[in-house]
């Protein structure tokens, strides 16, 4: 019990003297307060905004973004490491295009889809479409290609179809691959978004975090930054718990680093 406490404890130690450091250091250093805010200075802006709605709009159409680009993404990510997993001479075709628009910098993208689609939520969600797409998909296929053949033989043995062995054997040893792609892809859903918004956008805390700048809000800016990292938690979190749901049967170490 002593060790279970241990780790939580730790992790609120280490946060409170980061708190204490944010609020403290800047004035023993001498820095002013629109170059760093005291805490309680961006907790006063928080609340500021929180009073007036302002902050809950824009985080809940943040948080709207990112839960479709990423759901879309994944999907995306599945479909195309299943076919190409499945198919060699389908991954040797389509790879050099996959790899190339993976190599493109997306926030090149963002400024095309603002003309495209204009100032609206879809180009922020393409942003984040492209960039969770990779990691699922290369999880993925790599779970795929990586199927123990003993297993395949074994249900070939009692006379299992094609779809059947991708339904028993296939498709659930890829489920711990999957799942790595999905937390490494809940987080770069909120960059995607983010990027998004901080190119082309009206709404959302990508522009606020804009509109504070221009402003000189420092403390509006830091809002920003909190919001959009607890948005990120949240989905990694997310994909944690339904991981812990799905795949119960897994053992686990008993050192972790989540």
């Amino acid at each position: 019990m002593r060790s279970n406490l241990s780790t939580p404890l730790g992790s609120l130690a280490v946060l409170l003297v980061f708190l204490a450091a944010w609020q403290w250091a800047p004035g023993a250093l001498g820095m002013p307060e629109f170059v760093l805010p005291k805490f309680t200075r961006v907790v006063e802006e928080a609340g500021r905004m929180w009073s007036g709605s302002e902050l809950i709009k824009h985080f809940g159409i943040t948080a709207l973004e990112v839960v479709v680009g990423f759901a879309l993404g994944s999907l995306l990510g599945v479909m195309f490491g299943v076919a190409l997993g499945l198919s060699p001479r389908t991954e040797a075709i389509l790879s050099p295009y996959i790899l190339a628009l993976q190599i493109a910098p997306k926030v090149a993208f963002a400024p095309l889809f603002v003309m495209w689609l204009g100032y609206t939520v879809y180009p922020k969600i393409l942003v984040a479409v492209l960039i969770v797409f990779f990691p699922v998909m290369i999880n993925v296929l790599s779970a795929v290609r990586t199927v123990d053949p003993d297993m395949v033989n074994l249900v070939r043995t009692l006379n299992a179809g094609r779809l059947q062995i991708f339904r028993l054997v296939e498709f659930p040893s890829a489920m711990p691959a999957l799942f790595s792609g999905l937390r490494i892809a809940a987080t770069l859903a909120v960059i995607g978004v983010t990027v998004g918004e901080l190119v082309g956008g009206n709404l959302g805390l990508g522009y606020l975090l804009v509109d504070a700048e221009g402003q000189g809000n420092t403390a509006g800016v830091f809002v920003a930054i909190v919001a959009l990292t607890l948005i990120g938690i949240l989905a990694y979190a997310a994909v944690v718990w339904a991981e812990r749901r799905l795949l119960h049967y897994i053992p686990r170490a008993n050192v972790t680093t989540v």
